[in-house]
């Protein structure tokens, strides 16, 4: 005796009308994409005139882009690098206030549609609004500095 198959409708159908959307988990984020000669910076759409602004990469442009981040009232930040242009900011950004998330180029590389430095810090921005993105492993600022003496060569006890 075959048996016929039951009816599906008591799994959850989407409706039109009541459709969930993705809605954002950090609302105040940021995305920075940095260069060695500029960082292009987005915060949300409705948070400037102009949601996207590139910086130069001297102290007081860093400054200036702190700045602009806190008028915006953006809490945490994305940042993608492939060289050491990051550390600064980072460090200025962090004492500042701000998460600062450095995400791992390679893993926001393969998500497709990006094409300029100007989409990449709103896709940054976007994905890290969502929650998308992860950190990478920073030490803390003290195991940071006893690191930086050890491959000087320098030793730190005197």
């Amino acid at each position: 005796m075959m048996k016929t198959p039951k009816s599906k409708s008591h799994f959850h159908q989407p409706s039109v009308n009541g459709a969930s959307e993705l809605r954002p988990i950090h609302p105040n984020a940021g995305g920075i994409d940095i260069g060695s000669e500029f960082h292009w910076v987005s915060v949300p759409k409705d948070r400037a005139s102009k949601c996207v602004r590139r910086f130069g990469c001297y102290t007081a442009d860093l400054y200036a882009l702190a700045d602009w981040l806190a008028e915006c009232g953006v809490e945490t930040v994305a940042m993608e690098s492939t060289g050491v242009y990051w550390i600064a900011l980072f460090q200025i950004l962090e004492t500042r206030g701000f998460e600062v998330k450095l995400v791992n180029a390679h893993h926001v590389k393969t998500l497709p549609g990006r094409k300029t430095d100007i989409l990449d810090c709103q896709w940054l921005q976007q994905l890290h609004s969502y929650g998308l993105l992860s950190g990478s492993f920073r030490p803390e600022d003290q195991i940071c500095v006893l690191r930086s003496y050890m491959m000087s060569g320098k030793s730190p006890i005197i």
